[in-house]
């Protein structure tokens, strides 16, 4: 299975046309055809339905396109990474972030480190603590920030300054608007927005079994879509200060949650890791300044 057929197979699935694939590849599409046949041969699976105008993948058409993109995400880094081996002035590294605005600290890391390094290029991939974690185990991140304390016997860490406030987010008009703070029992007749990680581990540690009693409208991994939600009355947004838009004008307000519910972020990296020089230098950097 060649990396270039990969590549094509990818753009193909992603455009569900053959024909723009061809166009995005600068390929004939005779010649692209051909490619993905023979691939269909090779692994002896169909991998598309063709339609009039479009194709759709088959269920082994899209675990391949998962297995491709995890694929190509690693020649990819790997191809960076060697090409920054002699680079002093920068190059690529990829960071997973959970959403906090305790991230600042980084960001202004990076600013200072970039003045030495102007050639680095960050590449931020957003998600809770089980994406950006499965991510960095998968050797497709340098390192990620998280927010529940990590796996000491696998990973390496630091600590960042401060903490992140827990509260509801809710429409100026919501019952629970005027509220000073918001305890468990008023949350019990309303809908709430969070997200699997937050209802799993946080409700729990805020206010122990009173959690199990509380209706999850759904849950969300970005919280300015769930703060889009809660705009429209789908639910009370359970989510860290400072993250979503409360201004005048915005018709949300946020409420801290009582007793107070506080959150420390940690940057993790795989113990062993070994980083491209850049990489290296940033980590270091972020050891002694953070």
């Amino acid at each position: 299975m060649e990396i270039r057929v990969l590549r094509y197979f990818l753009e193909v699935a992603r455009e569900a046309s053959i024909t723009r694939a061809a166009q995005k590849l600068h390929i004939s599409q005779p010649t692209l055809s051909k490619q993905l046949k023979d691939l269909e041969i090779e692994l002896g699976k169909k991998l598309f339905v063709r339609g009039n105008y479009n194709i759709k993948l088959t269920d082994e058409g899209m675990l391949l396109r998962k297995r491709a993109e995890d694929i190509l995400g690693l020649v990819d880094k790997t191809t960076e990474e060697f090409q920054g081996l002699d680079k002093i002035t920068g190059g690529d590294v990829r960071i997973g972030l959970g959403e906090s605005y305790l991230v600042k600290h980084i960001a202004r890391v990076i600013k200072d480190f970039k003045r030495e390094y102007p050639d680095l290029r960050f590449h931020l991939t957003s998600g809770d603590t089980e994406i950006v974690a499965d991510l960095l185990d998968r050797g497709l991140l340098d390192f990620a920030v998280i927010c529940e304390p990590p796996n000491l016997a696998r990973y390496n860490y630091l600590i960042l300054p401060g903490v992140d406030t827990w509260g509801a987010v809710v429409r100026t008009d919501h019952p629970l608007a005027t509220k000073e703070k918001i305890t468990p029992q008023d949350l019990l007749p309303y809908e709430i927005i969070c997200s699997r990680q937050s209802q799993k581990a946080d409700m729990p540690r805020w206010c122990g079994e009173i959690a199990d009693s509380f209706k999850y409208a759904g849950s969300i991994n970005l919280c300015y879509n769930g703060a889009v939600f809660a705009k429209e009355g789908l639910g009370c947004l359970l989510v860290f200060d400072k993250l979503v838009d409360t201004s005048k004008d915005s018709e949300l307000v946020f409420i801290p949650l009582d007793p107070p519910l506080a959150t420390k972020m940690y940057i993790i990296w795989k113990k062993h890791q070994v980083f491209t020089p850049i990489g290296e230098l940033l980590i270091n950097e972020l050891s002694e300044k953070i």
